[in-house]
């Protein structure tokens, strides 16, 4: 097996590139989310710093790496947001902002398809369903 084949043995982290290629990610994300009109009134009255480090924790944890997050489940974490109004409409620009975010970051199709598929896994729980 070349090196750039997926391996079932190496986590869906590390074949991203681990802890600084989350941490990159995270940040040009949550840059996408905070310009889009549609998606960024969520966020008004969020501490953009722990918000990132949450969502770092928790990609990392989703992704196959270490465990260190400590946060609520996502169904918890985000009914606050449905009662303003959160929806599929808005799911969706976020999982537009996390694709285009890793095709930013030249991450391999297949790795790409991956992690939509474990993000939405989670529309349900996000939206209360």
């Amino acid at each position: 097996m070349s090196e750039t084949q997926e391996s079932p043995n190496i986590s869906l982290f590390e074949q991203l590139g681990g802890e600084a290629a989350i941490d990159a990610a995270v940040d040009i994300f949550y840059r996408k989310v905070l310009a889009d009109y549609r998606i960024n009134r969520f966020f008004d009255n969020s501490d953009m710093e722990k918000q990132a480090a949450k969502q770092k924790a928790f990609l990392t944890m989703a992704f196959g790496g270490p465990n260190n997050y400590t946060g609520t489940d996502m169904r918890t974490a985000h009914a606050h947001l449905v009662k303003m109004g959160l929806d599929d409409s808005h799911f969706d620009a976020v999982m537009e902002h996390l694709t285009a975010t890793l095709q930013e970051l030249n991450a391999p199709e297949a790795l790409i398809a991956q992690v939509t598929t474990i993000a939405e896994g989670a529309r349900n729980d996000v939206l209360g369903r």
